[in-house]
């Protein structure tokens, strides 16, 4: 058990908003949250609503979840009932049991219907000083507000449904500090990335890791979702930002934000909930923005990457433990030590993810494709993370951009990104993805690869045919 025993002006975000939560600490040493906002979708909450059913109990605060349907969704042809037979169940599973219990759904007829984690903020449910849950790993999206956010399994989903608190153990807090200022096309995606390949998939399990410095400062909202969307992926238990104005700017005026003076009061306490001076955290790590370039991973975890300029590892020179994964990823992914990562032929482009499907990952990526082609032996596609950022993007024209050069688009859903749906690799085929995960069989076949970069880079990619370095790219353009 973590035990709080600092002074109030002392405690970083994480302990003051888990804190305000703690409805008792258990003599296990577990902690029971109140949780602020439960977010569902439909892969995850068929068995924990039947778990309810089996129990006789209802829904505690209904109005404290919100669903969406994201996961099994298909983008190319969204028409009912879906050809895929699985997921027109999991999809009228959901609107039975959302009309059953009295949980708002946002359905594929909902204008606001979107990922998870895309629509979330887009509407304001994500604020500041929350607890916020979701039966999906990449929950840690949302503590780019300055909430803790966490992913839970679907035993937990039904907890929260039917107590509105959950049992938790209390992490530790690192601090990760970035500062300085980010060099031409390097982006978010290249930070978390960088991150995730110093401080290794396994460096964050019992923390809770706090993103702090000038880097971080200067992000906008939607690049410090990227950011802490991909936490998980270096075993955190969630990362959040500190709020700041802009995180007040980005929610003023959202539909579930508050209105008014209401808005002005709960703005104010929102700002004092950041970390401050004197807030101690048990470890802290620093990096400066130069020692990042464009970032590819090459291996099946994602901190198996390389800058774009550097030559994937030899294995002589890893430590001896983590060589025989080393060799097993440059096996599957049929690519040799020493090797650059750059020039590395692909066979599918995905622009899309909860991790990169905001309108200004697409805005970045039109940008990179508009004049060029998609190389003729490239399948690329670009799928919007919400049905509002698809209008947005449509309004700018930027899905005109895409598909005239060769990109499809596509209608709102998680899409490639873990393949429960029509768009899936095939054999193996090499991926570059906008997307959080690289392990075997992500992408739907067991023997497809798939190389995380910026969406930016995947564009890149997608017209030279291969691993590019968006920097020369963009000087040619």
């Amino acid at each position: 058990m973590v035990k709080n025993t600092l002074m109030p002006d002392q405690r970083n975000l994480f302990n003051k908003v888990w804190d305000l939560h703690t409805v008792r600490d258990l003599p296990g040493g577990q902690t029971q949250l109140l949780i602020g906002l439960h977010l569902i979708h439909e892969v995850t909450s068929p068995q924990a609503f039947e778990i309810l059913r089996d129990r006789g109990l209802k829904v505690a605060f209904p109005q404290r979840t919100v669903a969406t349907v994201d996961h099994i969704v298909p983008t190319a042809s969204q028409a009912r009932p879906f050809q895929d037979s699985l997921a027109e169940q999991m999809m009228s599973a959901i609107e039975k049991n959302c009309r059953d219990f009295g949980v708002t759904l946002l359905d594929l007829k909902d204008k606001r219907q979107g990922i998870v984690h895309v629509v979330g903020p887009e509407q304001g449910l994500t604020q500041p000083g929350m607890t916020i849950v979701c039966g999906d790993s990449h929950t840690s999206t949302h503590g780019a507000f300055g909430s803790i956010a966490i992913g839970i399994g679907t035993s937990n989903v039904a907890e929260v449904l039917a107590t509105q608190t959950m049992f938790l153990n209390r992490p530790k807090v690192r601090r990760v500090v970035v500062n300085g200022e980010l060099a031409p096309g390097v982006y978010a995606k290249d930070v978390i990335l960088f991150i995730i390949q110093k401080l290794g998939v396994q460096g964050g399990v019992g923390y809770a890791y706090e993103f702090a410095g000038s880097t971080f400062d200067a992000m906008s909202m939607e690049e410090r979702m990227t950011v802490c969307n991909m936490s998980i992926e270096g075993g955190a238990r969630c990362g959040y930002i500190n709020p700041d104005e802009k995180t007040v700017e980005y929610l003023r005026g959202r539909p579930f934000a508050p209105k008014g003076a209401e808005f002005e009061r709960a703005a104010s306490w929102w700002l004092t909930l950041a970390s401050g001076d004197d807030a101690v955290f048990d470890d802290e790590v620093v990096f400066t923005a130069d020692e990042i370039e464009p970032t590819v991973t090459w291996g099946i975890t994602p901190a198996q990457s390389v800058g774009i300029s550097q030559p994937l590892p030899k294995v002589a020179e890893i430590a001896p433990d983590e060589q025989k994964l080393i060799r097993e990823a440059l096996e599957f992914m049929g690519l040799q030590e020493g090797q650059p990562i750059r020039g590395t032929k692909i066979d599918v482009a995905f622009i899309g993810s909860c991790t990169n499907s905001r309108i200004s990952d697409l805005r970045e990526a039109a940008r990179i494709a508009e004049g060029h082609h998609v190389a003729p032996h490239v399948r690329a596609i670009v799928v919007p993370g919400s049905q509002l950022v698809r209008d947005q993007a449509m309004s700018e024209g930027l899905h005109t951009i895409f598909e005239n050069a060769g990109f499809e688009w596509r209608e709102a859903g998680c899409s490639m990104c873990l393949a429960m749906n029509p768009d899936k690799l095939k054999g193996r085929e090499v991926c570059a993805s906008s997307s959080n995960r690289n392990f075997k069989g992500r992408q739907g076949s067991p023997t497809g690869r798939t190389l995380l970069m910026s969406p930016a880079m995947v564009a890149a990619a997608a017209i030279e045919g291969v691993v590019t370095d968006i920097r020369e790219f963009a000087a040619m353009a």
